[in-house]
């Protein structure tokens, strides 16, 4: 109903103030300048994700440290504390940072943010601006029109930059020419209610705007004219840092439990450091007073002190919510839990973490990995063992060899409780963002998709090996129950060497090591078909025994090497694209074929 209500409402009162006053005109066109040039840059920004921003993002959240100072120059850099909002929630989202990781970018962007009032209030009103828009502008434009992305990116950044500057000139002119006519500072309100009454109109234009950065600088435009008294601006001032959190809950909305519990501490600070900032506020305006007699700012230059009240309640704030930090994360996965349901559903694929191309290639990966993880314990259970004998240091020959009787595991069942939705998900997702992805992330993408698939196909080869299975591994045929030993012996040590290859951390070389296992399988399969031949050759098992046999011996070759090729997707780490990097050194099946007749079948790291 609200959303109805507004943009008409906004759109009156243009239409009005355009009809009373041309002057009114011109700060309603900067401000539209303004926030078009901040579209502008966050789309330049935007151009540059998906490499450095991610990896630099990785490297530093480490620590809570880390992560404020993050947040401080992300924001610093990019001039928007809603572009990192967003990315922040995005990351959170397809798990690539912890909560408290997100927290503290959070409270560092909302200290970065107060870098704009100090470009505008020092260097924006005290020279004409609009001199230096002019060729950003230019520049801009002509880069904008390349096909280089990067080069784009940059035009975009050089646009939006022009666009802020132009907008704070025709703002710093409006203001300038309404003294003629109107002085708004005759409608100030002094005192506590004053203080309410701003912060309130403050946290409205930052919500109408989207834009902290647009309140602010028209706060400081509107004080440098006169138009408004210190008192009421410090209150918008407050009012923009409360409001700001806007974009975040409206980013949170489509993201998953750890995004929302991000919006929700987003907010939990500003409003905080709000409340401190309107209650303690002639106390931070004494301490403005010494902190800019300090550092040589004149007492009547309330446009600099501004910028310094900005900056000393944003620190305030972080003083007083980072030591509460661990008992906020612990309280907001308290009260915002995960769901879950009846039936696996995916965790990390959300509309947040489509939003950048790395985000949404590693939500795919953490996804596909969740699927590993569940087909191997369904396999392992499908073939009558448990997970601790087949992930451990056990002799799985001597477990194996033990078993006479292995009941029947609903395998169908387990894969629609744990891997359908996950599965059908992915499919979805990959579907719905590859067009809008970069070259290199749609091929990341796609074998992801494949790892996934073959990891469904290894699960339904065991179902179809599960019958026999558990028909021969207690026959009277010792040479029948040895084979079906044999194979469930070959599949669990596959499997075995996949998850210490995994712990042990996958890069480039891994995968020619998984290369070799694939060898190893098919040496393997050679033998078995081997022994069978001869086994029907001296009648010690029936043809129709042989038949089941080579059936299952097939089986269970493709789950191996099903099982081989998604870890392949999966388990390399440390380069910028690793799946394509991955796939650029695999051996295909005819290398493998010709490998494996130069060295021989013998092998005697054979795990048959």
């Amino acid at each position: 109903m609200l959303k109805k209500i507004l943009l008409p409402t906004i759109l009156l009162v243009l239409a009005y103030g355009f009809w009373v006053s041309p002057n009114f005109k011109t700060i309603a066109a900067g401000i539209a300048i303004f926030l078009f040039g901040m579209l502008s840059l966050e789309q330049g920004f935007q151009s540059f994700t998906g490499g450095v921003l991610e990896r630099l993002l990785r490297r530093t959240t480490s620590s809570t440290t880390k992560s404020v100072l993050f947040g401080i120059v992300s924001t610093t850099l990019m001039q928007s504390s809603s572009l990192v909002s967003v990315i922040t929630i995005s990351f959170l989202s397809a798990g690539l940072i912890s909560l408290a990781a997100g927290i503290g970018i959070i409270f560092g962007a909302n200290l970065g943010t107060t870098t704009g009032a100090w470009l505008i209030a020092g260097f924006g009103l005290k020279v004409n601006i609009a001199a230096y828009a002019m060729p950003m502008l230019a520049f801009g434009v002509i880069l904008i029109f390349q096909s280089s992305r990067p080069l784009k990116g940059i035009g975009y950044i050089l646009a939006g930059l022009g666009f802020l500057f132009l907008g704070i000139h025709y703002m710093k002119d409006g203001f300038d020419a309404f003294k003629d006519t109107i002085n708004l500072a005759e409608y100030a309100v002094a005192g506590y209610p004053g203080v309410l009454l701003f912060t309130l109109i403050g946290i409205f234009a930052t919500v109408v705007m989207q834009s902290s950065h647009a309140t602010l600088v028209l706060t400081i435009t509107a004080l440098a004219a006169g138009q408004i008294t210190y008192e009421n601006a410090l209150a918008l001032a407050i009012g923009a840092n409360v409001g700001t959190t806007i974009t975040a809950i409206l980013g949170a909305m489509s993201a998953n439990e750890a995004g929302k519990r991000l919006a929700v501490a987003h907010l939990m600070f500003n409003l905080v450091t709000g409340i401190l900032a309107i209650v303690f506020i002639y106390q931070l305006v004494a301490l403005v007073n010494g902190v800019s007699a300090l550092v040589g700012i004149a007492d009547d230059d309330y446009t600099l002190k501004l910028a310094v009240f900005h900056t000393v309640f944003n620190v305030l704030g972080i003083v007083v919510m980072l030591p509460l930090l661990n008992l906020l994360v612990v309280s907001l996965e308290k009260f915002i839990p995960e769901k879950k349901p009846e039936v696996d559903q995916p965790k990390y694929l959300s509309d947040s973490s489509a939003a950048f191309p790395g985000t949404a290639v590693e939500a795919v990966r953490l996804e596909s990995l969740r699927v590993y993880e569940a087909a191997l314990r369904i396999i392992i259970n499908g073939l009558g063992m448990k997970n601790t004998d087949v992930i451990s240091t056990t002799d799985l020959k001597q477990v194996v060899a033990a078993q006479k009787l292995i009941h029947q595991f609903d395998i169908d069942a387990m894969y629609d409780r744990h891997i359908k939705g996950i599965y059908s998900a992915i499919v979805a997702f990959i579907s719905d963002t590859a067009f809008s992805r970069r070259e290199e992330q749609s091929a990341d993408l796609q074998w992801l998709r494949e790892a996934s698939i073959r990891l469904v196909e290894a699960v339904k080869d065991t179902a179809q090996l599960q019958g026999n299975r558990i028909d021969y591994v207690g026959s009277e045929n010792r040479e029948m129950r040895e084979l079906y030993h044999r194979i469930r012996l070959q599949i669990g040590l596959i499997i075995r060497d996949l998850e210490e290859m995994r712990a042990s951390g996958a890069g480039v070389m891994d995968v020619l090591s998984l290369d070799a296992l694939k060898l190893l399988v098919d040496e393997d399969q050679n033998r078995l078909n081997q022994s069978l031949a001869e086994l029907i050759g001296k009648r010690t098992i029936t043809p129709a025994m042989g038949s089941s046999l080579i059936n299952d011996s097939v089986f269970a070759h493709d789950i191996c090497m099903n099982l081989i090729s998604a870890a392949q997707t999966l388990f390399v780490a440390g380069v910028q694209h690793p799946t394509q990097a991955a796939h650029d050194v695999v051996l295909d099946k005819s290398d493998l074929t010709q490998i494996g007749t130069q060295v021989g079948t013998e092998n005697p790291g054979s795990q048959s």
